[in-house]
């Protein structure tokens, strides 16, 4: 074997040994996220809520930020576009922090226009693969539409719906982000 070839197999082995070392934390870790999903699926609009503050702290704290490094470095290249993205992230982050209900709306608009661009990608995608004979098309096919029917279902129900969407959807998300880290610990648990 070449000295300049990575070690792959001692990388591998080397990465199964930390996550063996390390499971008990891993799997809190999933068991805190499933926790949490279950309560914004049970209450999404309290988790809808929560989403939009804290996205709202973070773009905030991030455009302060970037405006203080965009000052410290103003004649680096791109002075004024990293001006620019400073204060959009303050803006919106004070709007979203002003009015976390509009704020709600807003990011499901974005989820909407989310859904239906995945919907329409995912259709293309399908029907590419419909042409080509490959094999299962037609689980992209459904997918596709599903997010199509769930951007319509949004859609058709705002403002309504802006109070529950991204709470349930983050909800599930972390179910399963969860459960899929739960299942790692549990298998590194039992390898050496």
């Amino acid at each position: 074997m070449s000295t300049n070839q990575p070690d792959i197999a001692g990388f591998q082995r080397a990465v199964a040994s930390r996550l063996h070392d390390h499971w008990a934390l891993y799997l809190a870790e999933g068991i805190v996220l499933i926790l949490l999903g279950v309560f914004a699926i049970l209450i999404p609009p309290i988790a809808t809520l929560a989403f939009t503050l804290v996205l709202g702290w973070l773009l905030l704290i991030s455009g302060v930020v970037g405006l203080f490094t965009t000052f410290w470095v103003r004649r680096a290249p791109g002075f004024w576009w990293s001006l620019v993205s400073a204060l959009l992230g303050i803006a919106v982050g004070v709007l979203l922090l002003a009015s976390p209900p509009q704020g709600a709306v807003s990011l499901t608009l974005v989820l909407i226009a989310f859904f239906v661009i995945e919907g329409i990608s995912g259709i293309m995608f399908a029907l590419d693969h419909k042409r080509e004979l490959s094999g299962r098309w037609g689980w992209m096919l459904a997918s596709g539409i599903v997010d199509l029917l769930l951007a319509a279902m949004i859609l058709a129900g705002l403002p309504s719906t802006a109070a529950w969407a991204i709470g349930l959807l983050v909800g599930i998300n972390l179910v399963f982000g969860g459960t899929a880290l739960s299942a790692m610990a549990l298998h590194a648990r039992k390898t050496a």
